[in-house]
């Protein structure tokens, strides 16, 4: 069969999540993974419409070809902030190359022209090859210049319950520890730590009243643990580290932020929650994604003893284990979110 000219490729906006038809959650669902930046967000905005019958300013936009769905793309809101321009694709990453990817990402970038406010595109986030591309594209189609050093750089690991390493705990004499979901007393020790998170992930850093806000959503929405730790001769602990898993979908996961306080590190409290906290996700999840960066190697190792895979330092790769890049514009000409 003849390779799809460019004539025969399509795109489509859809202006809500009830909007979008069933072959696009087909697409999203057959890989929770790869679509755990829009799947969970498009079920939760689904929810949301179908109770109040109302959207949140949103749209996704659908690359196809013939009968084939080739790229999702969202655009999303948050209750911080806008999200990213995140994009999914159905096909894997090793067969995206220049020539499926240019006709494509033109015609989505044209789309994105037609419906969207240039200042809503403050980044992109994808797969390394085609976030490279669409930037360029977007750049010169809009003269939004972006900026060369990236703003996220990351590779997307996952954890299967049969990948999954259930190690018994290992403390310190002389230290109770607690790893519990949080709750409302834990309000301002999370916001601390939220706080700090952000500090490290410059541009989406995180005013103090901002890091107060996203610590109450956590809580009350069950989103977030905390390990305790406190000597015995104390009665109040403190919050050594958190972990918390916004993006969820039916089947999996997605461990979003993960941060101990520096007068606690070296004393394996991420490791020790994070084990926890995936434990208490599979009663209820096939599996678990994160992304960790690139340039974190105790992240990387932690989570590669936990049992995250494709993780191992010259290990052979993994499917679906893939390197994604967010990369921001001009901050002068664009809106800046969160996520």
């Amino acid at each position: 069969m003849p390779a799809p000219t460019t004539n025969d490729i399509y795109t489509k906006t859809y202006g809500s999540a009830s909007a979008l038809p069933a072959n696009v959650w087909a697409a999203l669902r057959s890989n929770p993974q790869n679509s755990n930046t829009i799947l969970p967000i498009a079920t939760k905005s689904l929810a949301r419409e179908q109770e109040t019958g109302t959207s949140r300013d949103q749209c996704w936009i659908v690359v196809h070809s013939h009968e084939t769905i080739d790229f999702v793309l969202s655009v999303t809101n948050g209750e911080v902030g806008k999200y990213p321009i995140f994009v999914f694709t159905t096909h894997p990453i090793h067969r995206l190359t220049n020539d499926f990817l240019f006709p494509r990402l033109t015609r989505l970038a044209d789309e994105m022209a037609r419906v969207l406010p240039v200042e809503r595109v403050y980044s992109i986030f994808a797969p390394d090859v085609v976030t490279k591309m669409l930037v360029e594209i977007w750049s010169s189609l809009t003269g939004v210049a972006f900026y060369p050093d990236p703003y996220y750089h990351a590779k997307l690991s996952y954890c299967t319950k049969r990948s999954f390493v259930n190690r018994q705990m290992t403390t310190f004499p002389g230290l109770v520890y607690e790893l519990r979901p949080a709750v409302e007393t834990d309000l301002h020790a999370v916001a601390e730590l939220c706080y700090l998170f952000a500090e490290d992930s410059e541009p989406f850093v995180l005013s103090s009243e901002s890091a107060l806000k996203e610590a109450a959503l956590l809580i009350r929405n069950n989103l977030v643990w905390v390990h305790g730790i406190r000597r015995p001769d104390e009665e109040v602990e403190e919050i050594a580290s958190i972990v918390a898993f916004t993006r969820n979908s039916e089947t999996l996961a997605t461990i979003t932020k993960v941060f101990t306080n520096p007068r606690w590190r070296r004393r394996g409290c991420a490791e020790r929650l994070v084990r926890r906290v995936c434990k208490h996700l599979f009663l209820t999840k096939q599996s678990i994604a994160l992304y960790v960066a690139h340039n974190n190697p105790a992240a990387t190792n932690v989570y590669h003893r936990v049992g995250f895979l494709g993780l191992a330092e010259g290990g052979a790769p993994v499917e679906a284990v893939d390197s994604w890049l967010e990369i921001g514009f001009d901050r002068s000409q664009v809106e800046l979110g969160h996520w």
